[in-house]
């Protein structure tokens, strides 16, 4: 049985022997098992990251970036790798999974601009012969807590970012899917990082924990789901850390009656269906404005019925499985609870058998009509492919759908009204807009984040927010006096 082992100071090693199964989804077998860090695992970590950290701070921004640089070059080489590393564990298809590598990839370039990024803000003669600049320093040694459904991209909107900022870094993978982490981890190895800077602690809550309460960590990362994502915040800020903590998120996409219905409906389908609707910017909720409903809810029933539901190594699968027994029962038992409550299910994806695969993790594409505001399946995040229709009577209503809902993650509209566009864009109540476009994730050089129950912490993710995130801000006040001093001043220099 293969076992994949935390990556402690540039080697794969692990003092604990206690571990946990990881299945392949698309059978339901056990293919290796995972370490489960014990507090000695921890404690090497955290030793191996101090042990390096104040060096590579004190390495040039220039120097960091040439190795950046380097590992871009590696993860591009080894891209095949990475994405069947991910759709192996994970499930989903491989183009999905080369397209989540890309898109993690794009930080990595981003961080590679870290000398022009860290640069400071300077003024000459703030008041007489006195010069004032600010500068950006490292923290120290942060921490990153990401989940199952981007094993690759989500932990490169962190590390790479904070390591380029003169940080060291604790990568803590979901346990579920951890064998792409530690190729990334040995990747950066190779490209002339340090040991140390970047360490995988492999674990569960118990690990997580001993992050949060650790007092050599200044800094936690998370991305995972609204209950998970308070608390994560709520303990690091007990414990003094600073932190951003990404959680649930329910993306309405408002179709109104004078969009390009076609665009819409591939809209819904990709957004709502690829990735199993495991993404935390699926589209969950499509909100049919006017008279366009009837055709909008055919039109989606008749398309996602031709999706191709198959394991990863079909080349041509849609969507694979969801990434345990245990989550395929969840997301049926929320398809359950919405017929019980009323909603109309046009299309049910429960109980969903491939041959040859009959103990997989699959969900086929599920889509109900008629939810209503006050419904579970509308209130609550099922992170599966399932897309709920929501019927608005005009425009206003549906705004007010979007910003009531307690989360604020993502949200787009489809129209040909300019003005509609505008004001939606603008009045929305959410972190990440997109018009005619179904899934608004910026690129790195901007951050990803939302609002409300969907971010916990000031900060969003890469791009400026990231660099100011993984950094202290200190302002320098100078000033060289003469040789004769004009004696001591007893109040505040205002020139």
């Amino acid at each position: 049985m293969k076992r994949i082992d935390n990556y402690i100071n540039g080697s794969n090693v692990s003092i604990s022997n206690k571990t946990l199964p990881i299945d392949d989804p698309s059978t339901g077998e056990t293919i290796a098992e995972v370490t489960i860090a014990s507090k000695e695992d921890f404690d090497e970590a955290i030793k191996s990251s101090k042990a390096s950290q104040l060096n590579w701070a004190n390495t040039t921004p220039l120097k960091r970036s040439r190795i950046l640089s380097n590992y871009k070059n590696l993860i591009e080489k080894n891209m095949d790798e990475l994405a069947s590393l991910v759709s192996k564990e994970h499930g989903k298809t491989l183009d999905d999974a080369k397209g989540s590598v890309t898109r993690g990839l794009e930080v990595v370039e981003f961080a590679c601009g870290i000398p022009h990024l860290l640069k400071g803000e300077f003024s000459q003669n703030v008041g007489t012969n006195i010069d004032s600049w600010s500068i950006r320093q490292p923290l120290g040694i942060c921490a990153g807590i990401t989940p199952f459904n981007f094993p690759a991209m989500v932990p490169m909107w962190m590390y790479p970012l904070s390591i380029a900022c003169g940080n060291s870094f604790i990568l803590k993978p979901s346990e579920k899917d951890p064998s792409c982490s530690i190729k990334l981890a040995e990747l950066f190895t190779e490209a002339g990082l340090p040991n140390g800077v970047f360490n995988v602690l492999q674990g569960d809550k118990d690990v997580v924990d001993l992050i949060l309460q650790s007092n050599d960590i200044s800094s936690v990362s998370f991305v995972g789901s609204t209950p998970v994502a308070r608390y994560i915040y709520q303990q690091s800020s007990i414990y003094g850390k600073r932190v951003q903590a990404l959680g649930g998120a329910k993306n309405h996409l408002v179709v109104m009656p004078d969009a390009n219905l076609d665009q819409a409906v591939d809209g819904i389908i990709g957004a709502g269906y690829g990735s199993a609707g495991e993404r935390c910017m699926a589209v969950s909720v499509a909100v049919a404005v006017g008279d366009i409903a009837d055709e909008l809810v055919e039109k989606i029933h008749v398309e996602s019925q031709k999706l191709k539901v198959a394991p990863w190594t079909d080349p041509d699968s849609d969507m694979g499985p969801v990434i345990s027994k245990l989550h395929k029962e969840k997301i049926e038992n929320y398809i359950s609870i919405g017929v019980k409550e009323g909603a109309k299910l046009v299309e049910d994806g429960r109980n969903y058998k491939i041959q040859g695969y009959e103990n997989g993790y699959f969900v086929g594409p599920t889509l109900f009509d008629k939810v209503t505001k006050d419904m579970t399946i509308y209130k609550e995040e099922i992170f599966g492919p399932v897309v709920s229709v929501v019927r608005a009577k005009n425009y206003d209503e549906a705004l007010n759908l979007v910003n009531d809902h307690d989360f604020g993650n993502g949200t787009s509209v489809y129209t040909s009204d300019g003005e509609i566009a505008r004001h939606f864009t603008t009045n929305s109540k959410i972190g990440m807009v997109g018009v005619n476009v179904p899934i608004p994730v910026p690129m790195a050089f901007h951050s990803f984040g939302g609002w409300k129950q969907s971010l916990f912490g000031d900060h969003s993710v890469h791009g400026m927010e990231g660099v100011h995130f993984y950094t202290k801000l200190k302002t320098v006040t100078s000033r060289w006096p003469k040789s004769i001093q004009s004696g001591p001043e007893f109040v505040l220099p205002t020139n």
